[in-house]
């Protein structure tokens, strides 16, 4: 070592999110510690496929040698196993950035997740990522010399830890482009100083991986195993997805999910195909058994791996995609795009535009397959990404009803907050005369459950979608029907009811509004500014009153949510609707001294109910106490 390169030698703390990681992973991960051999060859792969891409632009990069492999080697003796590639390496700040610190999205949700039993938290590990840091479930100690590819040989970094607190990073000599990773093995871990165990583990894990993963040939001498100079070839080497399905087993589609998805956990389900016409590509598809931590990021760029002719373009090609379906992991291989295509070309590329649709239609249908074949799984996949998969209704006008067909719904009919009924499944059971599919929106499931509104559906037992999700106000202002059925909200505009009320039950409402039209003008005119209208309602059967808003205002509900992401709502005014029935609107018919406290209380309460909040409690309180004592005062 130079005595510049020594002077170089810095020591730095790890991030605390890293200290972390490294600390859970070797307690909760040990007994599937095999893992960490997939996650550096799945890494050394990626830097292979990423300078073969960067060199399509500028071959100096290849530095005269452009055949990638892979190489893990083992010595017995001094007890490591080492994994190198000739891929893009890295520099002493990409080093610093890579392994010393987390810069994902969804790190603090990851952290605040976890729960402390070591079998939980070894899937929220899995979810997670752990690449490189799974180094440290064998090893205790870590060694790394790289050098990217195009710098000059004095541009070489060593970096090396324990896996506590702090690394040491230096610049040293290193003719080579590319990484070579040296594990110190952790006593007890002596079973993996084995050429067979090795190859075992790579022929499980790593077969799927297109570059060649080589090792040194192994043979026989005086009753031992003997390592050669011959290299010998591991895993097969071929692109999976460019293989016939026939000849790619359940095991090796699950194993190349975890390279390509960077998860530790199996998929739910996939889709292989080979597409020929206009554009001809070979899609391979996932989806995830579980969401990741980024998944509410709508920045964060898609799962799909772009290959052109099988060469590695691009990770995470948004425009293959849409954001609806980010879930999505998988391997897209065009062979008719070219090889210098960058993210610029692709946005107008009519290629990409038929493979982007083609890939969507084969997402839903695998998902509705999934709906129809395997429910059980069907209801795990909308636990993770029904929420995300609601935007598409909105976002993606051609393929509206196909997801319309997959979304599902809380309903009164179980009162269970899972989002369990589909459209379809509400249509099947609708009312002898019911032309309309009613729903209502709230904050949360209790809220929509008990909402005032559903009163006279309960009586009825007309079933009601509980929309409770933030997405759904967005869902129903672009899904206005479904098989020829309006959506219709029991909160908005005049109730009509059709064929399910009958001529008696119309007559007695007329009747009401007559009779109750001089106290609904007087409650209009103490309330004043604060309502639209007020009038007499056959919505409820219990409560005093509700609001309602306008046919075409804005819900209640959306401009709540609106003023909570800090945007600006219409100011809009709503209707009460007051219940005729009730000994409250009974009373306040003859009530003369306290009408304006018991009309602004009728109103609070009724903005309470739909889960609104107050302009002023404090008066609220008040005017409730008031009217309390009088009532308990004339009682006397």
């Amino acid at each position: 070592m130079t005595a510049s390169s020594t002077a170089s030698r810095e020591t730095l703390g790890f991030q605390a999110e890293v200290k972390q990681l490294l600390h859970l992973m070797i307690h909760s991960l040990y007994s599937n510690r095999e893992i960490f051999l997939r996650e550096l060859i799945s890494n050394a792969s990626d830097a292979c496929d990423k300078l073969r891409f960067e060199a399509l632009h500028n071959a100096g990069l290849l530095e005269g040698g452009g055949d990638f492999q892979i190489r893990v080697s083992f010595d017995a003796a001094a007890r490591t196993i080492t994994v190198a590639d000739n891929g893009v390496g890295m520099s002493r700040d990409e080093v610093v950035a890579h392994l010393g610190t987390i810069a994902k999205s969804g790190t603090r949700e990851f952290f605040s997740a976890l729960t402390g039993d070591q079998q939980k938290d070894a899937h929220l590990i899995g979810q997670f990522g752990v690449g490189f840091y799974s180094s440290f479930i064998v090893a205790d100690k870590v060694t790394v010399l790289t050098r990217r590819a195009g710098e000059k040989a004095d541009q070489g970094v060593r970096w090396e830890s324990d896996g506590g607190g702090e690394f040491s990073i230096e610049m040293v000599e290193r003719p080579e482009r590319g990484t070579e990773i040296t594990l110190h093995l952790r006593e007890g871990e002596d079973d993996l100083l084995s050429g067979w165990k090795l190859r075992q583990i790579i022929r499980k894990y790593s077969d799927h991986i297109v570059q060649p993963i080589v090792m040194k040939k192994e043979e026989w001498k005086e009753d031992k195993q003997v390592l050669t100079d011959e290299d010998e070839t591991v895993n097969q080497a071929s692109a999976l997805w460019a293989r016939p399905k026939s000849e790619v087993s359940e095991e090796q589609y699950k194993e190349f999910y975890k390279h390509v998805g960077h998860d530790f956990d199996e998929p739910l389900a996939w889709t292989h195909s080979r597409v020929e016409g206009k554009a001809e590509y070979t899609q391979l598809l996932y989806i995830p058994a579980r969401a990741p931590f980024d998944l509410w990021d709508r920045d964060k760029r898609h799962g799909i791996k772009l290959y052109v002719r099988r060469v590695f373009i691009m990770d995470d090609a948004e425009q293959l995609m849409p954001i609806y379906l980010r879930f999505v992991r998988g391997v897209v291989d065009s062979a008719d795009l070219p090889l210098n295509v960058s993210r610029e070309i692709l946005q107008e590329s009519k290629d990409i535009e038929a493979i982007r649709k083609g890939c969507t239609a084969k997402v839903l249908g695998l998902l509705d397959d999934l709906a129809g074949t395997r429910p059980e799984d069907y209801a795990k996949f909308w636990g993770e990404f029904g929420r995300v998969l609601k935007e598409g209704v909105g976002e993606d006008y051609a393929n509206k009803e196909k997801i319309a067909k997959l979304l599902r719904f809380a309903t009164t009919q179980a009162d269970s907050a899972e989002q369990t009924v589909g459209l379809a499944d509400y249509l099947a059971r609708m009312k002898e005369g019911q032309d309309k599919i009613y729903y209502v929106t709230a904050e949360t499931f209790n809220a929509a459950k008990n909402s005032p509104h559903l009163e006279i559906f309960r009586k009825k037992g007309i079933e009601v979608l509980l929309l409770t999700d933030r997405v759904d106000e967005w869902v129903v202002s672009h899904l206005t029907e479904f098989e020829g059925k309006e959506l219709v909200s029991v909160a908005k505009g005049g109730l009509d009811l059709g064929k399910l009320e009958d001529e008696a039950e119309k007559k007695e409402q007329e009747a009401a509004a007559g009779e109750f039209k001089e106290l609904t003008e007087k409650i209009a005119k103490s309330l004043g500014e604060r309502v639209k209208e007020v009038r007499v309602t056959h919505r409820l059967t219990d409560s005093p009153a509700c609001l309602v808003s306008d046919e075409h205002d804005m819900s209640g509900n959306l401009a709540r949510i609106l003023k909570a992401a800090g945007q600006q709502a219409p100011d809009m005014k709503p209707i009460l609707e007051v219940n005729p029935k009730h000994p409250v609107l009974l009373r306040l018919k003859y009530e003369d001294k306290k009408f304006d406290d018991w009309a602004a209380v009728l109103f609070d309460q009724a903005l309470l109910a739909e889960g609104g909040q107050l302009d002023d409690p404090a008066t609220f309180v008040r005017r409730v106490n008031d009217l309390m004592l009088a009532m308990s005062l004339s009682g006397q």
